[in-house]
């Protein structure tokens, strides 16, 4: 019994500091993390810095010089708004005067770090009204997210770049509203929030509604009195803002630009205009503040007043008549609000906020004349939907904490030691989201088309010299393989019509189409395969822009002495300098490896390796075959290009073998409980109506379906 005992306090001796030493790791991988994550925020302040104080006077701080600089309006005598060049209100004139010539030598740093300065403070004030509790990781990590978050929005980088004031406002609102204690001391910061922006007014409501009455009367007081002092101080500029200009209606750009993404500027664009424009904008602004309103009170007394500012901000820059894209940052802070009720889904909307807020419009949507309504408004849409349509979830809801968790496949033994390196990246059963993997999937494209494209300098006659030298030196390499076969196969095909025709329709039309299909298919019958295929998709096409990056190559057709013929795209005239820049968007030199052949052959394969009968299989290899004959007869690859695009192909797939590892035969569900899960979740939605039977996820019509119980033997997981 004492042996017992002394073993039994010995166990329990090694378990608690097994679990110390645990935590103690985990801990010190957040600290690690959390000052990496600090460092790429300061990476990306620098940078912006650096690109704004790099530019030649003249070109950056545009808006600020137009204000103070040496013939700026605020030393002019006469109004403000004679030139409409000042767009702010009267209060933020008066407010701007004191920075006279003296300090223009200055101004431009000055300016700038101090816009750098409440950026970072934004991000902390941001991160600290998180939603309480929050875990630990949440609570060391979110800061540094939050300001490389801010550094990487446009609305900042356009704010760094013209040298606004619109970070003012926002940090004002949100200390008012979610750091001081006193409620008198956060209606004064609203309402100072307001001088400076008259629709933040709209947060009057909102602190009125959730029982802050002091302080929505304290911000009504504070507007009055800043637009008094400014009226008192400046009387014709009050007037011509207020009344002349209705608020400041008609100042700066054109009110149908691009950059004005208001329900005001998106109608004009559309084409309305007059009486029935200004009827219409009222109407549906007093529907957007109302639903906006409503839905940030009740998010405010679910615990959630970060989600609530930000679904008023967004309504007011909605309803605004004029909100440029400097004024649009209440559309990030939405990205807090949490949507849906899987784990799968539960990334769409962040994603889609950050994307938003990131990237260009022209990156978010295709160069289609159908889609331009959708294109020129796509921030004015994520603003309306944050305000009164997406059903954020609410602190009671029990999906809020614990989402539907991702059902697992079982783990696969593989052949080597360290295989898989990323053993989190599990495999996991049910479809992504499509949503977001059409999202992702834009994006992508479109980073690779600009990638490929600055390849060679932004431009296809910039990188000329150096793709013809390297299309001489593959040709001496096919010469002395014996395997320059370009011009003998090209001029054959020419002869004969037919063949010419159906090569030069195979190049052109199924570059996109097949590959599109097959991921399709995978998405809706065979979600496992799905995922594994697209990962060795997108390490191939990473290897290529690494391979058109390095070495630019003019394709057969673009090298003046070969005398091959373009069948495709017709004659070329090799007397001109840009004669292979057939499109805007496209690098002509981008020819080695061949993604023509290299997607062709990531669908061969995938279709041989999962189709379940060989006939399937054979027409599934056909693709590449035809392709690299395509490639090759129509001018436009060399035969080494398409032994370039199988290489990367070849290492796509060994990448996603050793980060993932290997892709199973047979899928079978884990039957631990999901360690994102808590006691009290609600059970894993299968997926399936009432009645219906249970898909097969794994895509083997049945033959190993998805069970509940232990995992199968290794013998019934054999890797392929």
């Amino acid at each position: 019994m004492a042996n017992a005992e002394h073993s039994g306090r010995a166990a329990e001796a090694f378990a608690a500091t097994t679990a110390a030493t645990t935590a103690g790791t985990a801990r010190d991988r957040l600290h690690v993390a959390r000052l990496g994550l600090w460092l790429i925020a300061t990476v990306l302040a620098v940078r912006q810095l650096a690109a704004v104080l790099g530019t030649p006077r003249g070109e950056r701080l545009t808006d600020l010089e137009t204000w103070v600089g040496a013939d700026g309006v605020l030393h002019v005598e006469g109004s403000l708004y004679d030139s409409t060049r000042f767009t702010g209100t009267p209060f933020a004139g008066l407010v701007l005067k004191p920075l006279t010539r003296a300090a223009e030598q200055a101004l431009g740093w000055g300016w700038t770090f101090g816009t750098l300065l409440l950026v970072v403070a934004l991000g902390l004030v941001a991160a600290r009204a998180l939603p309480q509790p929050v875990g630990r990781r949440t609570a060391l990590l979110a800061a540094p997210v939050a300001v490389s978050l801010l550094m990487l929005s446009l609305p900042v980088r356009n704010t760094l770049w013209l040298g606004q004031t619109s970070i003012v406002p926002v940090l004002l609102v949100l200390l008012g509203c979610l750091a001081v204690r006193g409620q008198r001391t956060g209606g004064v910061l609203v309402g100072v929030a307001a001088a400076f922006q008259p629709t933040v007014l709209l947060f009057v409501p909102l602190l009125w509604f959730t029982g802050r009455r002091r302080a929505a009367a304290s911000t009504g007081v504070t507007f009055a009195v800043c637009t008094a002092l400014a009226w008192a101080a400046m009387a014709q500029d009050s007037y011509t803002y207020w009344v002349h200009h209705m608020a400041g209606v008609g100042l700066g750009g054109a009110a149908d630009d691009l950059a004005n993404q208001s329900l005001h500027g998106a109608l004009l664009r559309l084409g309305l205009s007059g009486p029935l424009e200004i009827a219409l904008f009222l109407a549906l602004g007093a529907v957007v503040a109302v639903l906006g309103v409503r839905r940030a009170v009740r998010y405010a007394r679910d615990g959630q007043p970060l989600l609530a500012v930000a679904i008023t901000g967004c309504a007011a820059v909605t309803v605004s008549p004029t909100t440029w894209q400097h004024q649009l940052l209440w559309v990030l802070l939405a990205v807090v609000g949490r949507v849906g009720r899987r784990a799968s889904d539960r990334y769409v909307w962040p994603v889609a906020v950050v994307l938003v807020m990131t990237l260009p419009a022209k990156m978010m949507l295709p160069n289609m004349a159908a889609l331009y309504p959708l294109r020129d408004n796509v921030v004015l849409l994520a603003a309306l939907a944050a305000a009164t349509a997406v059903p954020f979830l609410s602190r009671t809801s029990p999906y809020y904490a614990s989402p539907v968790p991702a059902r697992h496949a079982a783990p696969v033994p593989a052949r080597f030691r360290h295989v898989p390196l990323l053993p989190f990246l599990r495999r996991v059963l049910t479809r992504p989201n499509l949503l977001l993997e059409l999202l992702l999937i834009r994006v992508t494209y479109a980073a690779y088309s600009k990638v490929r494209l600055a390849a060679t300098g932004g431009s296809n006659s910039a990188g000329r010299a150096r793709a013809e030298e390297h299309g001489h030196q593959i040709l001496d390499l096919e010469r002395f393989l014996r395997i320059d076969i370009e011009h003998a196969v090209n001029h054959a095909v020419v002869k004969v019509g037919w063949l010419r025709n159906f090569f030069d329709f195979y190049y052109t039309s199924f570059h996109f189409v097949v590959p599109l299909t097959v991921l399709g298919l995978l998405y809706w019958r065979r979600p496992v395969d799905y995922r594994w295929a697209r990962s060795a998709l997108g390490f191939t096409t990473l290897l290529a822009l690494v391979g058109f990056w390095l070495y630019p190559l003019a394709p057969p057709r673009l090298m003046p002495t070969l005398g091959i013929i373009d069948t495709v795209h017709g004659v070329q005239d090799f007397s001109k300098p840009d004669y292979g820049t057939l499109t805007a968007l496209t690098n002509q030199y981008a020819a080695m490896p061949s993604l023509h052949f290299g997607w062709s052959l990531w669908c061969g394969l995938v279709i041989a390796i999962i189709a379940p009968r060989a006939w399937m299989k054979a027409v599934g290899l056909l693709h590449p075959l035809f392709t690299v004959s395509a490639i090759v007869a129509t001018g436009n690859h060399w035969v080494l290009d398409a032994v370039g695009g199988a290489l990367v192909v070849g290492a796509g797939f060994a990448l996603t073998y050793l980060f993932q590892g290997p892709r199973a035969r047979t899928t079978t569900a884990l039957a631990t409980t999901d360690p994102g899960t808590t006691a009290g979740a609600p059970a894993p939605d299968p997926g399936t109506t009432a009645g219906a039977p249970a898909p097969d996820p794994s895509g083997t019509g049945g033959r190993a379906g998805v069970s509940s119980g232990p995992p199968a033997p290794a013998k019934d997981r054999t890797p392929s």
